[in-house]
């Protein structure tokens, strides 16, 4: 959060690097409803506010913790822009079907898309910072992200029909020349690249429909800030699902792998790649199999890392460095990376 002071109970706002980007946090009467709506739901449950807010505003999201006098000392209320606006429903659907890997909501409003969540705890990320857990912990996280989502497969129709959008395999190429196609941020030179891609990422998917595992939902950005961690229950915690997409589940590994890359080096991939992919073993794929079918979905996951850039509050982009899909922009083009598998 920011360090801003708050002084007579004001909330100190933090920005980050976006402090001209239009939010409904800046509408008195968005304010008001939101808050209010926190307010009577908290009410009803015995809860009070014992402390000033704390406010973290994004072209992507409106974020607020509130401090209360019981449901673990905080709450937070997150509202999401149109384009994200499942997640609230997305929330709540996921902590009935896997309720051991998500965070159950205090409440939703699922038409405005607001979500009041109870407090996770301690972040992986932290964790990590501090020096108490490794590459062995990446390990223990993709293999229960796995098993959850191997969990909801079986719910993928469901959760298309929740708003999450849709980007199965057989789809992704489709996705792919409408992102190329609406990005005003590609020069001509990047355009050509693409196209010269396309047929690649034709035969990328048809390679990754043939290792028979079934479309689902895929967080899409699912670094270290994103996971909740107890390590003394050895159990991670899977939260802001607002990047999701229903297509193969094998492209979520694209971001956790850079991310742990990034903190301990290329040497950890073996492992994390084999830690994620043997609950998949379950269904009857042998490790070969499925090994190879993680190369073209580490390519792929970049289409669903470019569809996320568009999920922004309406005017939120306009002077940032996210005006004319710059961001999605350089994700189409890591479609030409050579997975380090």
């Amino acid at each position: 959060m920011s360090d801003d002071v708050t002084v007579d109970g004001s909330p100190s706002v933090d920005r980050g690097r976006f402090p001209t980007a239009v939010t409904p946090w800046d509408d008195e009467a968005w304010r008001g409803a939101a808050l209010g709506w926190v307010s009577e739901v908290l009410g009803a449950r015995g809860l009070r506010e014992t402390g000033a807010r704390q406010v973290r505003v994004r072209p992507w999201s409106v974020l607020v913790r509130l401090a209360v006098d019981g449901a673990g000392g905080a709450v937070w209320f997150k509202a999401n822009p149109p384009g994200s606006r499942f997640e609230a429903a997305l929330g709540e659907a996921l902590a009935g079907w896997v309720p051991q890997r998500v965070l159950t909501p205090i409440a939703v409003d699922a038409e405005r898309g607001w979500s009041l969540l109870p407090d996770g705890g301690r972040r992986f990320a932290d964790t990590l910072d501090a020096g108490d857990a490794g590459p062995r912990a990446w390990e223990e996280m993709l293999g229960q992200y796995a098993e959850m989502q191997r969990a909801l497969v079986p719910h993928a129709g469901a959760i298309e029909a929740l708003g999450v959008p849709r980007a199965r395999t057989a789809e992704l190429t489709g996705l792919f020349d409408r992102l190329v196609e609406a990005n005003g941020a590609l020069t001509g030179e990047e355009r050509v690249v693409l196209d010269g891609l396309r047929p690649r990422v034709q035969r990328w998917c048809a390679e990754l429909a043939e290792a028979g595992v079934g479309d689902c939902l895929d967080h899409s950005d699912l670094h270290e800030g994103q996971v909740f961690h107890a390590p003394e229950r050895g159990r991670f915690t899977f939260f802001d699902w607002g990047d999701g997409l229903v297509t193969h589940p094998f492209c979520s590994f694209l971001v956790p792998a850079r991310c742990a890359v990034d903190r301990h080096g290329p040497g950890v991939l073996p492992r994390l790649r084999d830690a994620y992919l043997e609950p998949w073993t379950a269904d009857g794929h042998s490790a070969a199999e499925l090994r190879r079918a993680l190369g073209p979905a580490w390519r792929l996951g970049a289409i669903g890392r470019a569809c996320s850039w568009g999920r922004l509050f309406p005017g939120a982009a306009d002077g940032t460095d996210l005006a004319g899909g710059g961001a999605a922009a350089q994700w189409l083009l890591r479609l030409g990376d050579e997975p380090p598998l």
